[in-house]
């Protein structure tokens, strides 16, 4: 697979309009020194997990908060279909801001709540750090379609949460340069 060419400045953009948006809607709590390393570039590590996921394919990021991973995806692989999932409506709506000044084309923005809205026949799902491993094969079971898989950024902690019956957990660990290890925890039905 090939990472398309970016401007870098893409991602400075996007944090711009999350410092802006931050100070009317707290939107995250995480420090303007600290957001690069803990959104764009903790989000960045699920590309090579992505790599035999077909262009076109359709990724949905649950609890997409301000748009991590689902922005940073979009970006990095403009060949997939992304819906940015959440049930907070301040945070889809500056989701959708994001979309339309960087022309994220083939990204949206939903309002629901996963367990209530009709199946977004997903290929494969993604999160950070939301909910237990059981709660999102809860959510994959009613989104996924045959096939797909889920991507959960999590700490080391993972492993002290409810885990799904029907589903295989494993662990793809990573360190980032100043915020810790953390897991790429890669979940397929069984």
């Amino acid at each position: 697979m090939l990472i398309p060419e970016i401007d870098p400045s893409i991602f400075e953009r996007y944090l711009a309009l999350l410092d802006q948006w931050n100070q009317t809607h707290a939107l995250t709590s995480l420090a303007p020194s600290d957001r690069f390393e803990e959104l764009i570039l903790d989000a960045s590590i699920l590309l090579p997990h992505l790599e035999t996921v077909p262009a076109g394919s359709h990724v949905v990021d649950f609890g997409s908060g301000a748009g991590i991973p689902a922005i940073v995806l979009a970006i990095l692989r403009p060949d997939l279909r992304i819906t940015a999932l959440d049930a907070a409506q301040k945070k889809t709506m500056f989701i959708q801001q994001v979309i339309l000044e960087l022309k994220l084309a083939k990204v949206e923005a939903v309002h629901g709540r996963a367990e209530l809205i009709p199946s977004l026949h997903a290929f494969v799902g993604v999160a950070k750090a939301v909910g237990s491993p059981r709660l999102l094969a809860s959510w994959m079971d009613r989104h996924t379609l045959p096939g797909g898989f889920f991507l959960a950024l999590k700490s080391q902690d993972w492993i002290n949460e409810e885990h799904p019956a029907h589903w295989s957990c494993t662990p793809h660990p990573y360190q980032l340069p100043t915020r810790g290890s953390r897991v790429v925890l890669r979940m397929d039905p069984v």
